[in-house]
């Protein structure tokens, strides 16, 4: 399993995020991201689901702000790497417009379900991702993190296979 950071811990903003996450996902489509588990924190449970979870902040290039052990594994990075990655290079650039399509669904009514499309690795591997759904998750109001300052966007997705 990939670490989350050099102490394999959940940070005060990853087990936020999480929750942030959770939290919107309900509030948008009406079903629970993940069945809590009052043993573990959210943050853990959400880093060790058996699913991608990943996330973009609202910047005019969103960068990536989250990502789960599964997410990193099929993205072949680091938590440091991923979340200094523009969102936009998770797609090969012929499939960028229309994954900013998709992404502008998503922002208008809140989630965009049912979704296909291609990615690629840090490596160079594609995968086709299949039945994802992707959200608005909501700014945090007086933040002073910047990941944070700004509607976002994240996705979830359960089926994938390499092309």
């Amino acid at each position: 399993m990939p670490k989350i950071n050099e102490f394999s811990e959940i940070s005060e903003f990853q087990e936020q995020h999480a929750k942030r996450l959770v939290d919107s996902f309900k509030a948008v489509t009406g079903t629970d991201l993940i069945e809590l588990n009052k043993e573990k924190g959210i943050g853990q449970q959400l880093f060790e689901a058996p699913f991608v979870v990943v996330s973009h902040n609202g910047a005019d290039d969103p960068v990536l702000n989250y990502g789960n052990s599964i997410a990193l594994n099929l993205w072949e990075m680091s938590w440091d790497d991923f979340t200094q990655t523009p969102s936009r290079k998770t797609a090969e650039p012929e499939f960028r417009n229309d994954r900013a399509a998709m992404l502008q669904q998503a922002k208008d009514k809140g989630y965009f379900d049912n979704y296909t499309g291609i990615r690629i690795s840090s490596s160079g591997k594609r995968f086709l991702i299949e039945k994802a759904i992707i959200w608005t998750v909501p700014s945090v109001e007086g933040s002073d993190d910047p990941r944070l300052q700004k509607p976002g966007q994240a996705a979830t997705f359960s089926y994938w296979k390499y092309l």
